[in-house]
C-alpha cells in the first residue's frame, strides 16, 4: 500500500477547512496545510486535527502549490482546496488505488455547489480535475490565474469514480467579489503578455458567453442558479476586457 500526502493551501478558510479535513481522515497518511498567514481561525481549526501546519508567503497559486509539494513527506499526493470535500464513493475509490496504484495520476470529477444547488450544466460540469498523482512526475504551472498540474508527456492517467464536492459560492456577494478579484488578475496577466481587447470583443464577447453557457451548455436546466451563473460569467468577461483596456490607458 502506498502512503498518501494530502496537501491543502489556505488563506482565511475558517468556514471550510474543518469540513475538508474531516473528509480526508480515512485516506490521508499525512495532511499538510500550507497557509498564507490567515488572520481568522484557520490555524486554530487545523490544530484540532493531525496536520502539519506550515506558513509561507503567497507569491502565486502555482508557486505556492509547488512549494507545498516540496514539503510533502510522501511522493504520492492528493491536492485539495479548502472548500472541497471527498464524497463517500470517492473515498472508497482512493482507498482502493492506494492498495493497487496502477497509473501515474488520477482525475477527480468535481461538482460545484452554487447558492445551495449542485450545478450540473452551463460549462460547470463535467469538471475533471487532476488532483492525485506521483509527485515526481510533474509540477504546477500557470500565471496569475488557472494554475494546472502538468505531467510528463508519457504519464498514464484515468478518472476515479465518485465526486469531489466543491462548496464554492454561498451568496451572490461572494461571487461578485470573486469576479472582481479574478477579472483584475486576468487583465493584469493579459496586459503583461501584450494582449489588447478589441471593441468587437468588448461588445459581443459577454453576450456570446451568456448564450453559450445558458443555451448551448444547458445552463437553463440548473434553474435560477443556472441563469445567475451564465449572467455573471458574461459580466466577468466584460470586466476582464474593460479592465485590460483601462490598464493600457493608464500606461500611455
Amino acid at each position: 500500500m502506498i502512503k498518501l500526502s494530502v496537501i491543502i493551501i489556505t488563506l482565511n478558510e475558517e468556514r471550510n477547512i474543518g469540513r475538508c479535513l474531516e473528509s480526508i481522515q480515512e485516506v490521508a497518511d499525512e495532511v499538510l496545510v500550507v497557509d498564507s498567514y490567515s488572520t481568522d481561525k484557520t490555524e486554530e481549526i487545523c490544530r484540532q486535527y493531525s496536520v502539519r501546519f506550515l506558513q509561507h508567503q503567497f507569491d502565486g497559486y502555482s508557486q505556492q502549490k509547488n512549494w507545498a509539494n516540496q514539503q510533502a513527506k510522501y511522493p504520492h499526493v492528493l491536492s485539495l482546496d479548502a472548500d472541497e470535500v471527498l464524497s463517500e464513493e470517492l473515498k472508497t475509490s482512493i482507498l482502493e488505488i492506494k492498495n493497487n496504484w496502477q497509473y501515474d495520476a488520477y482525475y477527480l470529477n468535481r461538482v460545484t455547489q452554487f447558492c445551495g444547488r449542485w450545478i450540473r450544466h452551463g460549462g460547470w460540469s463535467p469538471d475533471k480535475k487532476l488532483r492525485l498523482w506521483d509527485n515526481r512526475l510533474g509540477k504546477w504551472e500557470g500565471d496569475k490565474v488557472h494554475e494546472t498540474f502538468v505531467l510528463q508527456k508519457d504519464a498514464k492517467t484515468t478518472l476515479l469514480k465518485g465526486d469531489l464536492l466543491h462548496y464554492s459560492i454561498n451568496s451572490i456577494d461572494q461571487q461578485i467579489g470573486q469576479i472582481n478579484k479574478f477579472s483584475s488578475l486576468k487583465a493584469q496577466q493579459d496586459f503583461e503578455k501584450g494582449k489588447r481587447p478589441s471593441w468587437i470583443k468588448i461588445c459581443f464577447g459577454p453576450p456570446i458567453k451568456f448564450l453559450k453557457s445558458y443555451i448551448v451548455l444547458l445552463g437553463f436546466l440548473d434553474g435560477f442558479q443556472g441563469f445567475l451563473i451564465s449572467a455573471n460569467s458574461a459580466h466577468a468577461k466584460f470586466l476582464h476586457y474593460v479592465k485590460l483596456r483601462q490598464l493600457y490607458k493608464d500606461n500611455e
